[in-house]
């Protein structure tokens, strides 16, 4: 069995600026966990695949076609391709959520 933990991995070139660490890829689905500290923000963007955003810790901001929602921990937020979307951590605390894409968009 492997077992995987995130910090075993480098954060990610992206165009965010963020911690984005990419911790399973296949050429069907990549799993990421994205840390975001007080104040930062994953620009809006368009995925050209499915993806999900389940949250681990924070409540951040996600925002989907236009459609603002604060989102609680444990909470998977679903976004189809396609689809304008951002996050945002207006809170004092680290935010952190997993987004999975499928398929891989870069396999």
């Amino acid at each position: 069995m492997k077992a995987i933990t995130a910090d075993q991995f480098p954060i990610a070139d992206n165009p965010h600026g963020v911690d984005v660490r990419h911790i399973h890829k296949t050429k069907d689905v990549v799993v990421s966990q994205i840390t975001l500290q007080p104040g930062e923000f994953v620009k809006p963007h368009q995925a050209p695949v499915d993806a999900f955003f389940y949250v681990l810790e924070c409540t951040p901001l996600m925002e989907i076609d236009g459609e603002t929602v604060t989102v609680p921990r444990d909470t998977l937020v679903p976004s189809t391709a396609g689809h304008l979307h951002s996050i945002r951590n207006e809170s004092d605390t680290v935010a952190r959520f997993l987004v999975v894409k499928t398929p891989n968009p870069r396999p």
